[in-house]
């Protein structure tokens, strides 16, 4: 079943890297208490997710940060090495975003926003999408209808709605 507005999130332990390394995050203590936007991309450098996903959070994180959002978070089903360098490849590193590896799709599963698309290469992946979360309760919810889109996911298009 797929996550809906109105849901507790689903706790899962993802991975970012760090100065010592990749250390583990559960995504319960990023929610608790705080007003966090998360966002799913199928993949680190996959053209859409680099040229528009990523980069349209980079542009209004000031404004997110306006609205009172605590942390934006970017998640994708890579490895925490990939996730680190996207992060500064993009610019989202150095805007404060966030950039959280679910390597093993268990958030992603628990969702209920899992897809495979073997013939591209993308097996285990994430759907887009974007969200807001409110101590932990899904307030606001948009995900792609299509693949290679990225509409209502967008930074601009999650804010037009907050």
């Amino acid at each position: 079943m797929t996550i809906s507005q109105g849901d507790t999130l689903p706790d899962a332990t993802l991975v970012q890297l760090g100065a010592d390394g990749p250390a583990p995050v559960k995504m319960s203590d990023k929610v608790k208490g705080r007003k966090v936007v998360i966002f799913a991309v199928p993949g680190a450098f996959t053209p859409t997710c680099h040229s528009a996903h990523v980069p349209s959070f980079v542009r209004t994180k000031d404004q997110f940060d306006a609205k009172g959002v605590d942390e934006i978070i970017c998640v994708s089903c890579n490895d925490p090495f990939v996730m680190k360098a996207w992060g500064e490849a993009t610019g989202a590193s150095e805007a404060g975003i966030t950039m959280l590896a679910d390597a093993q799709s268990e958030f992603t599963k628990a969702l209920g926003m899992d897809f495979d698309a073997a013939p591209a290469g993308l097996v285990a992946r994430s759907k887009r999408y974007a969200m807001l979360v409110e101590d932990g309760k899904v307030t606001l919810f948009q995900p792609e209808e299509g693949p290679g889109v990225c509409d209502v996911s967008g930074g601009e298009a999650l804010l037009a709605n907050m």
